[in-house]
């Protein structure tokens, strides 16, 4: 069986998470709330549920947790016309498929989020199978997402790498006994990402496919 390489999109493959913070902030804001933006942007990588845990606390009332996400969407949705892969994101897929890899797309996002999404990564050449919100009743950190991305391609941990670029990334693919290669490229520190378990740390998916040979997903399985 070829070995699976699993990509997270929103900050991995796609420069988004600033659109979702400030779509998050925007959302929040029509209810009142103001947290820093800085603490929306520590959550982006987390679904809804749990980033509204995260930034509100646990101890809030979550009676309009529904109206809060559905504004978040509406938001969002404003930035699809100027939504842009990270440079050289599909020479990646298309490099690691090149390899023998079979290629995953493991996003939460909506389905018309993740429709726009792989519109604008022009890589659906090479992706094999993708999952999105309805494929998990968990968000990351939990696991879901990596095993449904796994069950998509019918692997087993052992013969998978996954690519993220949050803390919360790496937790996930480690509670699935998954290893995770990190980026920079949204918005976190090397030390929090090597703190929270990444194999490999890169500054950005074009230094990932420079090192590709170097890389675990370079080498194979």
């Amino acid at each position: 069986m070829a070995p699976t390489a699993l990509f997270d999109v929103d900050g991995t493959l796609l420069d988004t998470n600033y659109l979702h913070t400030l779509a998050w902030a925007e959302a929040l804001a029509q209810y009142g709330h103001t947290p820093a933006m800085a603490r929306i942007h520590a959550s982006i990588g987390m679904g809804g549920d749990q980033l509204l845990d995260h930034v509100l606390g646990r101890d809030r009332d979550r009676s309009g947790d529904g109206d809060l996400s559905a504004a978040h969407q509406a938001l969002y949705a404003r930035f699809w016309p100027v939504l842009r892969p990270f440079d050289r994101a599909a020479a990646l897929l298309r490099a690691v498929a090149a390899r023998g890899w079979t290629v995953v797309l493991a996003s939460s996002a909506s389905g018309r989020d993740l429709a726009v999404m792989r519109d604008v990564l022009d890589a659906d050449d090479v992706v094999a199978a993708a999952t999105g919100a309805d494929d998990v009743d968990a968000s990351k950190p939990a696991p879901d997402l990596v095993r449904a991305a796994l069950d998509k391609a019918g692997a087993r941990p052992e013969e998978a790498v996954f690519v993220g670029d949050t803390p919360w990334d790496v937790q996930a693919a480690a509670t699935a006994e998954v290893p995770c290669v990190a980026v920079l490229s949204g918005g976190w520190s090397e030390r929090d990402l090597r703190a929270a378990g990444a194999l490999e740390v890169h500054e950005d998916v074009a230094a990932l496919l420079a090192g590709l040979a170097d890389s675990a997903l370079g080498r194979g399985r």
